[in-house]
């Protein structure tokens, strides 16, 4: 026993009331006991979380960088999550800013499968941002969505997923959805001579993921989607680790918004959208861009870009996916922010702009300069 990883909590309080939040963090997230209770020697000394920096970041806010032994979490996710946030997630006035993770947690999971280079491959896009659209609304028919779908991967989408809320309902069941999407876009590449994938939603009751997810693949989809807020991290992370599987995760944000939502609590963006999803598998995160209808600022959405990307072991990186009622309109200032390794994920103004779905993705290509 000797290394240990750190988590960079923010705490609402005054200074003795915050590190004294810190102090008992230290103890909830490990022993669950009264500091008087703890004993001394191994327990003591390395089992509960120890606080290795604390100071004040502005008035009434305190940041404690506070570390475990990796042993704690008994290198599982599920355990993992438990001691960075636990029991203390259900207190107010602390949130997880960062996630300091050393070569002894990051090497038992293996993170992203494809990450930025390997979607590049599969859709033959290298050195522009990549296009995803959403097939919805809700209540079309299973052909009606595979219209959808051959229509936008005709005009060049490189991913076509299903609007999260697509599932197994009985107006579009789950597996004459995908089979009708898969060779509606199977269609389409035959034409094109792209290499657009499909992507279905397989996140679904927990006995029944592993059956849609093998039926996507056998159906030829080219990738999956799954929102692990709903799911779980570790059904993501299981996904994204077996061979048999092999296909690009994309994790959709729904049910994980409460978690980023308040100043106070919860998760920074970056700590939620970038670096668990890596550690988890996905290859893309999705998350609402800034200017669109959930609020999220501008600044928010660059840190969340910058944890997808940056440094993390040897971990992939995987793309920023930013949505959420983005305009055609902003795409110049998206690029000026994201770059080119962004996946841009345009629904509505891709439908509404005129009722030609084709001619509305390439007119979305153009302005990220693929003509």
């Amino acid at each position: 026993m000797g290394e240990r990883f750190e988590v960079i909590y923010h705490i609402v309080g005054e200074e003795g009331t915050a590190l004294e939040k810190a102090k008992t963090i230290c103890l909830k997230q490990t022993v669950e006991v009264g500091d008087e209770l703890v004993p001394d020697g191994l327990i003591r000394d390395h089992i509960i979380g120890q606080i290795e920096q604390f100071s004040a970041l502005k008035t009434g806010v305190y940041q404690a960088n506070i570390s475990y032994a990796i042993e704690t979490t008994a290198f599982e996710i599920t355990q993992l999550l438990n001691v960075i946030f636990g029991n203390t997630s259900i207190k107010a006035g602390i949130k997880v800013h960062r996630l300091n993770f050393g070569e002894g947690i990051l090497s038992q999971f293996s993170g992203s499968r494809f990450g930025i280079a390997g979607l590049r491959n599969l859709v033959g896009v290298y050195d522009k941002p990549l296009l995803c659209t959403a097939l919805k609304p809700m209540g079309k028919s299973a052909v009606e969505i595979a219209k959808l779908a051959y229509e936008f991967a005709l005009g060049g989408v490189d991913v076509i997923k299903d609007d999260h809320g697509l599932s197994n309902q009985p107006f579009c069941p789950y597996e004459e959805r995908v089979s009708a999407c898969a060779e509606a876009v199977a269609k389409a590449n035959q034409k094109t001579g792209n290499h657009c994938i499909y992507v279905p939603n397989i996140t679904a009751p927990a006995t029944e993921i592993m059956q849609r997810v093998h039926f996507a693949k056998q159906a030829g989809a080219g990738g999956l989607l799954i929102a692990p807020g709903l799911t779980g991290f570790d059904t993501m992370r299981a996904l994204a680790a077996d061979d048999a599987i092999n296909l690009p995760l994309i994790s959709h944000p729904a049910f994980l918004g409460t978690l980023v939502t308040s100043p106070e609590n919860g998760f920074s963006h970056a700590a939620l959208f970038g670096q668990l999803q890596r550690l988890a598998g996905a290859d893309a995160s999705i998350y609402p861009n800034y200017g669109g209808r959930f609020g999220f600022s501008r600044a928010e959405c660059q840190s969340i870009a910058d944890s997808c990307q940056e440094k993390m072991g040897d971990y992939a990186p995987l793309f920023p996916a930013p949505g959420g009622g983005m305009t055609l309109e902003k795409v110049p200032d998206m690029l000026a922010l994201y770059g080119n390794d962004v996946m841009f994920l345009i629904g509505g103004a891709l439908y509404s702009r005129t009722a030609d779905l084709v001619e509305n993705v390439q007119y979305f290509l153009s302005l990220v300069g693929r003509v």
